[in-house]
């Protein structure tokens, strides 16, 4: 079904774990074992809080020390030796080096249902292509109902996307830079009374337009409702060179997923995150003394 498919890891104590079996993933997904319902942060992340409201501790990343503002959820920058950051390096390279056609620039993140991790993946894709030493990204929240991206920047939501939708606020004054080099946000703002008409207008369709003909030299990563609360994903598909689609272990069954695959169209599908794949602890050491043994040069002092 999909182009790509890269596994978000996460450790999981068993305790965390839940019992009894969801059944195969999707056709054409890939396979893993068990599923968490927690986001897919460190294993010693705080759990269920909001983003920016995390226990912040020392840092494992690239950006150690210097990006104490960020969300413990961006795994791409605060453990960037770790699995998950490493899916999603892999996950970089396969859309800017494609098997057939042009990478694509616009890239809309969305998902069957409500926390299956698109705002995670969007967050930390943006992030992973910003590491690019070419690249630069704006990643943009069209998810009114439920926005998540200014937090896990440690932004404000007061203004964002919405403004423009509803006041005509330009779009340039509501672009936001991040602690991360070469990464922009355009927060949602706070929640509109009318998200479903915002999304379907013809001034939603100006504006992605106006962002991926406006900035030509960054990738343009879109974060947008997920299809079962807003059928308006559909319409933002089509403005965009492709869309990644997040599959999380236990929440979307396998026909919702063709359901989603078929609505946005196939041909735009540049690739399928897996996400919640538990792997086990040896599995985990095995990977990180790997990881220190390859990346050790670029290890932060």
């Amino acid at each position: 079904m999909g182009k790509l498919f890269e596994a978000i890891t996460k450790t999981a104590p068993a305790s965390d774990r839940k019992t009894g079996s969801p059944g195969p993933p999707p056709e054409g997904i890939g396979g893993g074992r068990g599923r968490s319902d927690a986001a897919p942060l460190r294993q010693t992340a705080a759990a269920g809080g909001a983003p920016g409201t995390g226990t912040k501790r020392s840092r494992d990343g690239l950006f150690a020390g210097r990006v104490a503002a960020l969300d413990d959820k961006l795994v791409a920058v605060n453990d960037s030796f770790s699995p998950a950051a490493e899916s999603f390096r892999r996950l970089r390279t396969k859309l800017l080096h494609p098997a057939a056609g042009k990478a694509p620039r616009s890239i809309l993140i969305t998902s069957v249902a409500p926390n299956e991790g698109k705002g995670f993946v969007a967050a930390n894709l943006a992030a992973t292509l910003a590491q690019g030493v070419e690249q630069h990204a704006l990643v943009v929240d069209c998810d009114f109902r439920r926005p998540s991206l200014a937090g896990l920047f440690g932004l404000s939501n007061e203004r964002g996307l919405a403004d423009h939708l509803q006041d005509g606020t330009s779009l340039g004054s509501l672009i936001r830079k991040t602690e991360i080099p070469k990464l922009s946000v355009i927060p949602a703002g706070p929640p509109p009374s009318n998200p479903s008409e915002l999304l379907d207008s013809e001034k939603m369709a100006a504006a992605v337009e106006e962002l991926i003909g406006r900035y030509p030299d960054r990738f343009v990563i879109i974060d947008s409702p997920p299809m079962d609360m807003a059928a308006e994903t559909a319409v933002l598909a089509r403005h965009v060179d492709g869309v990644v689609l997040v599959v999380r272990w236990g929440v979307a069954g396998r026909e919702q997923v063709k359901k989603l695959a078929a609505a946005v169209g196939k041909d735009k599908i540049a690739g399928v995150v897996f996400n919640g794949v538990q792997v086990n602890e040896i599995e985990s050491r095995l990977y990180r003394y790997k990881g220190s043994y390859e990346y050790a040069g670029y290890h932060p002092s």
